[in-house]
């Protein structure tokens, strides 16, 4: 037992570490997890991470907020597109089947990992607390309201329905659709995270989806390791760290698959 919460800890820790530097939460990795080493079914393996996902979101938003990195207009903005997509997610999710979404979340997690790996580094742009890479609220960038909060929707509801934390879209999506500097991208979604995730683990806690055992060592875990992440975000190349979870999601969605051929 107290190896399993060493365990948990350590994960949550890098997952914190992980999510925070790149804008994700982590929900990618603790889903398939709690699926395969603690045979949870969806709903709960999904209420679990979102749950886990929120808390790190909220403290790496506390430390980029503290950084002076966050875009609150378009934060709130976007956060209230995912609002009823959460909730919508949360609602849904008891009517799939368990063969569909480990199929399914299997396919969305290759897809996923082949971006993580093609993707270009977000280290440069997306770190320290200088001056010059602080928001400038007068200099906000323009972009397309309306487009900005379909997509937010999306990721409210894949949030909820497979417990990521979004911002493996909103952060592409900010800085190749709506053209943010990728070191306000990456804060600004972390800080959408920590509304949204929140809206979705309440949903799911209403709904008793949740391991309750698990939270408080995974929690203790990713509290942490956002804070640590948000601090060295521009001190760490992260291209090794991306393409090793790649890999390690590319292994977790094959077996999600394999159980069902």
């Amino acid at each position: 037992m107290l190896l399993e919460h060493l365990f948990l800890s350590v994960l949550g820790i890098a997952v914190g570490m992980f999510g925070t530097i790149v804008g994700v939460g982590g929900g990618f990795i603790l889903v398939p997890l709690l699926m395969i080493v603690y045979k949870a079914t969806p709903p709960i393996a999904v209420g679990t991470s979102l749950c886990i996902v929120a808390l790190n979101a909220i403290s790496g938003s506390i430390s980029y907020a503290r950084q002076k990195r966050i875009d609150y207009r378009t934060g709130m903005l976007f956060a209230l597109g995912t609002i009823p997509g959460a909730i919508a997610g949360a609602s849904l999710i008891d009517y799939i089947s368990i063969a569909a979404f480990d199929v399914g979340f299997g396919v969305f997690m290759m897809v996923m990992a082949a971006y993580m790996t093609m993707k270009p580094s977000v280290q440069r742009e997306s770190g320290g607390s200088s001056p010059s890479l602080e928001f400038d609220p007068s200099r906000r960038i323009q972009y397309n309201l309306p487009m900005g909060m379909f997509v937010s929707f999306v990721v409210g509801f894949l949030s909820s329905l497979a417990g990521i934390g979004g911002g493996l879209v909103h952060v592409p999506a900010m800085i190749y659709l709506f053209h943010f500097p990728t070191f306000i991208a990456v804060s600004t979604s972390h800080f959408i995270l920590a509304i949204s995730t929140t809206v979705g683990a309440a949903s799911h806690i209403s709904l008793g989806h949740v391991l309750w055992d698990k939270v408080p060592s995974l929690g203790i875990g990713v509290i942490i390791g956002a804070q640590i992440g948000a601090r060295l975000s521009h001190r760490i190349h992260t291209q090794i760290i991306v393409r090793g979870l790649a890999v390690a999601v590319v292994i977790a969605a094959i077996r999600l698959i394999a159980k069902h051929l």
